[in-house]
């Protein structure tokens, strides 16, 4: 279990890091792909709801500290965006094309409404997403077509990063 954790939370310095430092300077980009969000979907598919809304919260740690969010605001966000796929896991078969695109596009739906109601309790603190805007969009495509690509790249740690049936 050990193994697994530390091999996760490298994944997702290692994302956070070419999420923040790279992608998000690319100037003809109208919004970033959220990569971080693709990879805890993953492990929360493939380790279930506890090891997903960890994940998420070490994910949102890393990009509190590598973004000027207030910090504690992607800690709770991605806690429960890793939490809620973690019901599927073991119940549902991830390996194809469709089924990641559509928790791409779910996860990302979910992550700016959740998004919407944390600015509602602090409204001067958070910029919530406008729904209809290029930015939104770009975003939303892009998590859903990269969604498969990135399950295809983590599958590649899944021995390492996978749980077994005594660690659960």
């Amino acid at each position: 279990m050990v193994k697994s954790v530390f091999v996760s939370v490298l994944i997702l310095l290692a994302v956070g890091v070419f999420e923040s430092a790279i992608i998000s300077n690319i100037s003809f980009l109208p919004a970033v792909p959220d990569l971080l969000l693709l990879c805890v979907i993953y492990m929360a598919l493939l380790n279930g709801r506890t090891y997903g809304s960890s994940t998420g919260f070490i994910s949102g740690l890393f990009q509190d500290f590598l973004t000027g969010c207030p910090f504690g605001f992607n800690m709770l966000l991605r806690s429960l965006l890793g939490y809620f796929p973690g019901f599927f896991s073991k119940s549902i078969n991830f390996s194809g094309f469709f089924i990641p695109a559509a928790f791409g596009l779910i996860g990302t739906i979910v992550k700016v409404v959740i998004t919407w109601i944390i600015s509602l309790f602090f409204p001067n603190l958070i910029v919530n997403y406008d729904i209809i805007s290029l930015a939104f969009l770009f975003e939303l495509v892009c998590n859903t077509l990269l969604a498969p690509f990135i399950f295809k790249l983590m599958n590649m740690f899944s021995r390492l990063i996978a749980l077994s049936d005594g660690d659960l």
